[in-house]
């Protein structure tokens, strides 16, 4: 076997969920489709903001993210959540995605510890495209068009709740009274 032919194999065995969903035309947004819904709400300064976002669990769900979109509601994005908190040194990458993103990084209380802006990355090559890290752990990630975040005064401190997730953002009445 050629040296070319095997470290592409060797890459692909990394990743089975990548090069499927991306060699197959339709396959992100038919992934996209699949993936329940929810509404979350970020808690800042600025007053509550809703999101309508899927939710990424699965390790082929968070693989193929928003690979291979072409656009993004301004109100929407993906939640990937994690069963344990990531380390700092684990990362996001914009290989084969399309649109740039802003990626908020969150802890188990629930805060955003660290916003990045990430554009798409052009190579063929998956090993060529920057790995965008937070400067902290997180157990979730969300990740919404480029600037969303800062057009809604979304920023580091503030409080993100969703279904299910246990955890409560304290109200204007908790923070003053």
């Amino acid at each position: 076997m050629n040296p070319t032919r095997r470290r592409l194999l060797q890459a692909l065995s990394l990743f089975p969920a990548l090069p499927l969903a991306a060699s197959w035309p339709g396959l992100a947004s038919a992934q996209a489709s699949r993936l329940p819904r929810v509404s979350l709400t970020v808690h800042g300064e600025a007053g509550p903001r809703r999101l309508t976002v899927e939710v990424a669990r699965r390790l082929a769900e968070r693989a193929q993210g928003l690979m291979g979109r072409e656009r993004l509601p301004q109100d929407a994005g993906m939640l990937f959540l994690y069963d344990r908190t990531q380390p700092s040194r684990n990362g996001f990458w914009m290989y084969r995605t399309l649109i740039p993103l802003d990626i908020a990084f969150i802890d188990e209380a629930g805060r955003i510890v660290d916003i990045r802006r990430m554009v798409p990355c052009e190579s063929e090559a998956a090993r060529e495209c920057p790995v965008t890290r937070p400067e902290a752990p997180y157990q979730a990630a969300l990740e919404v068009n480029a600037g969303v975040f800062e057009a809604h005064g979304i920023a580091v401190g503030d409080c993100v709740s969703w279904p299910g997730d246990g955890g409560e953002c304290p109200t204007a009445a908790d923070v003053n009274g």
